[in-house]
């Protein structure tokens, strides 16, 4: 995108796009349906509700939503993107229909998300597979991916960029990641504006065998499990304060394997994506694939796996305020809603310091992360 398109044109463009494919529900589902019990006894069936997955997932407070993203991106040409045969038919900008394999999101030459605003909430971004450019308002940019994790605190206000650089032109560009949108509360949604590298070499895995000898593995993202201890979040998010109990784990689970979700307090919201696999056993439930699973949170959970699986949680005590959310401002009150759309015509929360508003960066950098205070942390490959 060149840097000579009106800001207040690509915004109004942008927002209705993102308030349709990434609006947070106004209710979550954890309140649908709150009494269950098994047909044949009086013992507490910890499945509350079920419900197949979509492009967007819908999360339970103090989660505002999650998207799963797969692109099967071609080999990169020149600058990283598709040839230009793949772009014909497809609606430049604001492409988020599958063709080829792949979306092109709001990217017109890489595929992505060129320079946007946020405030009042955080994205924690958990890339399974390829690589993510950021480049921000704070001057702070990174290359991240194949396990990294970013979690950044939008607070007062944020411009930053997700593209999705096809840096292989000898091969595809698989792409795989969650975006998962945390919510903040009242009293710190005007912070400044923080980001976060998890490499992946910092995140805790916890292998569990099994009593047939088969194994589970669960990547410690947010939270704790047993002895193990996630990277600390950003000092103002919601999961800074233990109390809050919150958690974001990805298991990966053998064919034929058992693991058993350890309970946390009641009052939790607990719910678990299945994205990855044929079918599981639920608390003796069978679950097909692609679908939620919201769960009571005080009691422990056994999840048996018929193949290969893999599984998303996520958790944490409920924030409990009022939710205004308009594209990529997450508020309490449409009053300040309407704030945070005057302050960013009248600010663009910062400016943009980048050449481009599609910003990526050179096809040989490793991955990296630079941060608005100048601190660099470089990786080997």
């Amino acid at each position: 995108m060149s840097k000579d398109i009106p800001r207040r044109n690509f915004l109004n463009r942008s927002l209705f796009a993102l308030a349709t494919a990434m609006a947070a529900p106004s209710v979550s589902f954890s309140e649908s349906f709150k009494k269950a019990f098994q047909s044949n006894n009086s013992v507490m069936n910890p499945i509350l509700s079920t419900k197949p997955l979509g492009f967007q997932w819908e999360t339970a407070d103090p989660f505002l939503f999650c998207v799963h993203h797969e692109d099967n991106f071609p080999n990169g040409n020149e600058q990283m993107a598709p040839d230009a045969k793949y772009l014909n038919g497809r609606h430049m900008g604001d492409d988020f229909i599958i063709k080829d394999g792949f979306r092109m999101y709001h990217g017109k030459s890489v595929p992505g998300f060129p320079g946007h605003p946020h405030r009042g909430f955080e994205t924690i971004t958990v890339v399974r597979k390829g690589i993510v450019d950021h480049a921000d308002s704070m001057g702070a940019a990174g290359r991240y991916g194949n396990g990294d994790v970013q979690w950044m605190t939008a607070g007062k206000g944020v411009q930053h960029s997700e593209m999705f650089p096809l840096i292989h032109a000898d091969k595809e560009n698989t792409m795989e990641l969650f975006q998962i949108w945390l919510n903040l509360p009242k009293k710190h949604k005007m912070v400044e504006p923080h980001f976060k590298m998890f490499w992946r070499e910092s995140i805790p895995n916890q292998i569990h065998i099994d009593a047939t000898n088969k194994k589970t593995v669960v990547e410690v993202i947010a939270g704790t499990l047993d002895k193990l201890q996630a990277p600390t979040p950003p000092p103002d998010s919601w999961a800074a304060d233990t109390a809050n109990q919150v958690a974001v784990w990805n298991l990966k689970m053998e064919a034929g394997a058992s693991f058993t979700i350890p309970k946390a307090s009641a009052g939790i919201n607990r719910t678990i994506y299945f994205y990855e696999g044929k079918d599981i056993t639920v608390a003796g439930t069978v679950i097909s694939h692609y679908h939620a699973i919201e769960l009571k949170a005080d009691v422990d959970v056994e999840i048996k796996a018929t193949e290969e699986t893999s599984i998303l949680m996520l958790q944490g005590k409920p924030i409990g305020e009022p939710v205004m959310q308009y594209g990529p401002f997450v508020m309490n009150t449409k009053q300040e809603i309407n704030e945070a759309f005057e302050d960013y015509h009248k600010t663009q929360f910062g400016g943009w310091p980048w050449k481009r508003y599609d910003q990526v960066h050179d096809r040989n950098k490793s991955r990296f992360a630079k941060y608005a205070d100048g601190k660099l942390e470089e990786k080997n490959s």
